[in-house]
């Protein structure tokens, strides 16, 4: 481990949305932290503020190809990977190569390390749930040739590679199945419902909402998330856990929300729903309570307060340009 530190640890995807808040946590927690991004849906400017920092290091690469990393490594965070239906339909095979062939470097480096790695599953491995809420011994029910096909199979198979890795290998992994999460440093075009419509509303545009709204999604705010993640990676527990928010709500009444919050006079439109939407979405947080002694703690309204105050600024800048 390293001196005067809590250990160097390796975050990949780390100028993306959660990789960057992350890396926060780690940098001010006291570890020596190595960003790796490529900068295909992350962003320099998520990073700007750890530049220069003593115990902050940037790599640019892509992780697809081989994976060096000088020194000793106690710790990887595997979050690279476009993650919005938006980037992985237009990425479709950078996708299925990061969940893969970026996996697969990662558990090599963790192997060669003797590092213990942490990757970012997703709710979406549960696909459109016939059980609900979503629980980890849920095998799910995924379209393996659908559009959303190409995430969802690419962190099905990251989880079955993980799993190998530990039991042929003994390399200490955690997996982390990680449910809608939200707050500053989101894309406004990332084409999730929060920011496009945060984005929408803030523009004085009518709110597209897809199919009836009937569909229900939970948020989960990303300080939370990222106080859970830490939990899992500090923990001993091997099998996937679940980390999310079970306050459910219909995208319609999330929808009013935003309306309601922004202050906006805009409308709700509707449009045909995409194929292989889930129809539900909802965390058992079961395990994450009772393994890790963990539960979200801001409430919907604060983190949406925050969240679109973070978005005015953005949405300023872009008229000011």
């Amino acid at each position: 481990m390293s001196a005067g530190l809590k250990g160097r640890i390796l975050i990949t995807g780390g100028a993306g949305f959660l990789g960057s808040h992350l890396a926060d946590r780690f940098v001010n927690g006291g570890y020596d932290v190595i960003v790796m991004d490529n900068f295909l849906t992350g962003s320099p400017d998520n990073i700007a503020h750890l530049i220069g920092k003593p115990n902050f290091k940037f790599i640019h690469h892509d992780v697809t190809e081989f994976v060096y990393v000088e020194g000793n490594l106690d710790y990887i965070l595997h979050f690279a990977s476009p993650a919005s239906p938006i980037d992985y339909l237009k990425m479709p095979i950078q996708t299925l190569k990061v969940g893969s062939l970026g996996t697969h470097k990662l558990l090599g480096l963790a192997k060669a390390k003797k590092a213990r790695i942490l990757i970012a599953s997703t709710s979406e491995v549960y696909g459109d749930p016939e059980i609900h809420p979503q629980k980890e011994e849920y095998w799910g029910n995924v379209n393996p040739i659908g559009p959303r096909g190409v995430y969802d199979e690419a962190k099905r198979f990251m989880e079955a590679m993980t799993m190998a890795y530990h039991r042929f290998h003994g390399v200490e992994t955690r997996i982390v199945r990680i449910f809608n999460t939200y707050g500053p440093r989101m894309r406004l075009d990332d084409g999730r419902a929060l920011p496009a419509f945060v984005g929408q509303a803030l523009r004085g545009e009518d709110i597209t909402v897809f199919g009836d709204g009937s569909q229900t999604r939970s948020f989960c705010y990303v300080d939370d998330l990222v106080e859970g993640i830490y939990r899992l990676l500090h923990s001993d527990h091997t099998d996937p856990v679940n980390i999310g928010n079970p306050d459910e709500i219909s995208i319609l009444d999330f929808a009013r929300e935003i309306i309601r919050i922004t202050g906006t006079e805009s409308k709700i439109i509707f449009k045909d729903l995409p194929m292989d939407d889930p129809k539900v979405r909802q965390p058992d947080i079961t395990k994450a309570r009772s393994l890790l002694g963990w539960e979200p703690k801001v409430d919907r309204k604060d983190g949406l307060q925050i969240t679109i105050d973070y978005f005015k600024g953005k949405v300023h800048a872009v008229h000011q340009a």
